[in-house]
């Protein structure tokens, strides 16, 4: 969404009683605890990446059609994010613009999960067969409670950003300082919520999770939802209780941006979000074109990876089936751990982002580097899965592979870690650049940054259809959208290199230091 312009900045001194009456930074505090629901966010969303692919093909779903359900991520993020920031923007609620946004979407954060963690056990008690490997009606409740996991996620998510620039009231510095306490406790979600999924015991905590349509697998997956319910509830509720928006000063700084001749949006009609981002297109300049090109190769690298990293790891390196023995879920385990160490090399490389780019030459060079260095772990991944295969050992008597070998395990999760490095400069550099351009060009940051955004999402589309039925063709597994992945992330790194232009030195300097995580 694009922000409203901060016209009051140059009212003359004479309209001393409305200038007292607009909003003035909060403290330091208040965006801390407002920037920490992030990290119950983050727990949920790191506890979907690591299990719930293996958990739809436990349902029945096959690896073929498992990707199909991830198509409601982008989706929402095309659609939902725009709406919730453009209502949310207008909300004349005596409660603030942007609490009920967030206090909504945390509700129906828990309804989504309570639906997606009893999927089983719902889908028995409505007929159901445990004889049988489908489970449709499970698969059934799964898909809702998915889809309004991932849309209330969306609706929290834009309102905790929107509630924090609020909170900053144009103080650049402060801005800067949320967005980087938003992104350390995104990296904290993530570690916790991967540390959760990597440990099998958490069920012994809630011992009515383990019934008899739910194993032991699945038994864990609701204990880490009750625990992402519990974190998100307590993180939510302090921010609500403790942080007030002040609706008089948001009144004025609204009334303020529109005496700026901000107000065509008020006068469109339909969804003038959309009008105005797709007529963002018109006013795109060459360099805008290149990274959004560079973005959508990007993105079709890195997608296919985000939805099968544990099934890789359960499936190809750990050599289990989905649903027979231990060897599959102690694979999903195993890269539940390499995502928690992927989290911890992301967040420490985060602070670091500007030393790096000075030591490379530039932002956009970096950006270059690190897409092949994910092309290399992305090709690495047949290597690894041939050492498996090759030192795979079977105890006497049993069809279920004892773990790999501690060299196979070991570079296993040293791809996860390395993957940390490229990981952190996709979720900072590119919205660095898109600022940087947007800038130059005099274009809105905010309908830049909307624009982006169709360059992410789109590519996720585009691999949740074409990923299964493209693995399904070399036998189903998950090497083929790997490779594919591996070429285009080279693709990137060289148009990113080549084709890129530099931005100024102080501009990138500026940009990257508000980055963060988006």
């Amino acid at each position: 969404m694009a922000s409203k312009p901060n016209n009051h900045i140059a009212k003359p001194p004479s309209l001393s009683v409305e200038t007292a009456s607009l909003p003035q930074p909060s403290p330091l505090r208040k965006l801390v605890v407002v920037a920490s629901i992030a990290a119950g966010i983050n727990f949920g969303w790191a506890l979907q990446l690591s299990l719930l692919t293996p958990y739809v093909q436990l349902l029945g779903i096959s690896h073929t059609w498992a990707p199909f359900i991830w198509l409601c991520g982008p989706i929402s993020g095309l659609v939902v994010q725009p709406i919730v920031g453009y209502h949310s923007d207008r909300c004349k609620s005596r409660f603030g613009k942007r609490r009920p946004f967030i206090a909504g979407g945390a509700l129906f954060v828990a309804i989504a999960v309570f639906l997606i963690g009893y999927a089983a056990d719902l889908g028995h008690m409505f007929g159901d067969s445990l004889e049988k490997k489908s489970r449709p009606r499970a698969i059934a409740i799964f898909v809702v409670g998915f889809w309004i996991l991932d849309v209330s996620n969306n609706v929290l998510q834009g309102p905790c950003r929107a509630l924090l620039a609020d909170l900053s009231a144009g103080d650049q510095r402060k801005t800067r300082t949320s967005n980087a306490f938003f992104s350390f406790f995104m990296a904290v979600g993530n570690i916790l919520g991967y540390a959760a999924g990597s440990y099998d015991g958490l069920h012994r905590i809630f011992p009515f999770t383990d019934t008899k349509a739910c194993n032991k697998y699945c038994a864990n997956l609701k204990s880490c939802f009750f625990i992402s319910i519990a974190l998100l509830a307590c993180l939510a509720t302090v921010a609500l209780i403790y942080v007030k928006e002040n609706i008089a000063s948001s009144t004025a700084a609204e009334k303020g941006g529109n005496e700026g001749g901000d107000s065509v949006e008020e006068g469109a009609g339909g969804l003038p979000c959309f009008g105005q981002m797709f007529g963002a297109f018109r006013e795109l300049k060459r360099p805008m074109w290149i990274l959004l090109l560079v973005t959508c190769l990007n993105w079709i690298a890195w997608f296919p990876f985000l939805l099968f990293d544990t099934d890789w790891m359960g499936k190809e390196v750990y050599g289990g089936t989905v649903g027979e023995g231990k060897a599959y879920n102690n694979g999903v385990r195993a890269g539940a751990l390499g995502l928690m160490l992927n989290s911890v090399v992301l967040g420490v490389v985060s602070l670091g982002i500007e030393v790096l780019a000075r030591g490379v030459g530039g932002v956009k060079r970096l950006w270059g580097i690190v897409n092949f260095v994910l092309a290399i772990c992305l090709a690495l991944t047949v290597l690894i899965t041939k050492m498996a295969e090759h030192t795979r050992r079977f105890p006497p008597g049993s069809t279920d592979p004892l773990p790999p070998v501690t060299g196979v395990k070991a570079s296993a999760l040293a791809l996860f870690s390395a993957l940390g490095i490229p990981l952190a400069i996709t979720y900072s550099v590119p919205f660095a650049l898109a600022s940087i351009f947007s800038n130059n060009s005099g274009a809105g940051q905010g309908l830049s940054l909307g624009v982006l955004n169709l360059a992410i999402v789109i590519p996720q589309m585009v691999v949740s259809l074409v990923s299964g039925p493209w693995d399904a063709l070399f036998g189903g597994g998950n090497l083929p959208a790997f490779v594919v992945g591996a070429i285009a992330a080279a693709a990137s790194g060289i148009l990113s290199i080549i084709l890129l232009p530099s931005p100024p030195p102080e501009m990138a300097k500026a940009a990257t230091l508000a980055g963060g995580f988006h």
